[in-house]
């Protein structure tokens, strides 16, 4: 699967960040316009709304679908507006497929992801559901989201996997010890969500930060107060690696990324047209190698205060 070095996360123009200051034409326009800047990857899920997410990217995508490559996701249990759990049975899947299609307006999804593991469906059964959904036509390519090495290889062995996304940055290292040689030893491409923290490694969020209702980072306990503090260190050396170089944090950030592997690409999201043209601008920065092993350095050295989700949501991921 061939996409653009850095793609577009599109859930926070829905959801997951407090009130939205942009209109649905506002979002609209900047999803469109990201091909300009180089963007052709995008990301949406049917939870997030939910629904309404991939309604918005549908309509968005849909005069420069050709140009473009467009993932989406399965794996809840949502009743009455609202998730009520996981459900990864095979008869749900395909149920989901083509609601999905539906509200893309497409006829294929280029890359379907289980969002999350679910522990009573056997990883083969969605992987061997995913392929007949190939087989029909309805979908592309099958990923994984937030998934333990072992069962991606489980799943990889009935269906090849494409893509695995989770959460990776400076100041989030989960995948590293298992999830990415894995990656690299099957050929598997992998997608970082939250590539810039959450807003955090922007330097734009500082200890006395507030959130508003709705913006999920109130509930994260790497957002308190206190642990926003221990964790400035590595925001404050990206700030100050990006002011030597004439760049933003977000790019060092989004560059460090990059540079880890060829088969890396994030997907930033933003509301603003100028934060997209920005991110898609860290494909011309450069870190040397001593640059790169000093933001190591100091990211292993002060670690990070706070886990990244709440305690429920961290019981979902890694299996």
């Amino acid at each position: 699967m061939q996409v653009s070095a850095i793609g577009l996360g599109c859930m926070g123009m829905s959801q997951g960040y407090g009130s939205n200051p942009g209109t649905h034409h506002d979002m609209v326009s900047v999803i469109r316009t990201s091909v300009d800047a180089g963007v052709t990857f995008f990301d949406t899920a049917e939870i997030y709304g939910p629904f309404v997410n991939e309604e918005l990217v549908g309509e968005a995508v849909a005069p420069i679908r050709d140009q473009i490559q467009l993932a989406t996701k399965f794996g809840w249990d949502i009743q009455d507006g609202k998730s009520v759990g996981l459900n990864s049975r095979p008869e749900h899947i395909k149920k989901v497929a083509d609601a999905c299609l539906q509200r893309l307006g497409v006829e294929t999804i280029d890359l379907f992801y289980q969002h999350r593991v679910d522990p009573n469906v056997p990883i083969e059964d969605v992987a061997g559901t995913v392929g007949e959904l190939v087989q029909a036509g309805k979908v592309k390519r099958f990923g994984l989201s937030e998934v333990g090495a072992d069962t991606l290889r489980k799943a990889h062995t009935t269906y090849p996997v494409t893509a695995v996304q989770s959460e990776y940055s400076l100041w989030t290292r989960d995948p590293e010890p298992e999830i990415l040689p894995t990656c690299a030893e099957l050929g598997i491409g992998f997608v970082p969500f939250s590539p810039l923290g959450r807003g955090f490694l922007t330097g734009a969020i500082d200890p006395s930060a507030s959130f508003s209702q709705g913006d999920m980072r109130a509930t994260i306990p790497r957002f308190q107060a206190e642990n926003l503090s221990a964790n400035q260190a590595l925001v404050n050396h990206v700030r100050a690696l990006a002011e030597a170089q004439g760049v933003t944090p977000a790019q060092v950030a989004l560059a460090w990324l990059l540079a880890q592997a060829p088969w890396i690409v994030p997907i930033p999201g933003t509301r603003s047209l100028s934060r997209l043209k920005e991110n898609a601008g860290a494909t011309e920065v450069g870190l040397s190698a001593d640059e790169r092993a000093d933001l190591d350095a100091l990211a292993a050295r002060v670690g990070v205060a706070g886990d990244r989700y709440s305690e429920a949501h961290m019981k979902l991921v890694g299996h």
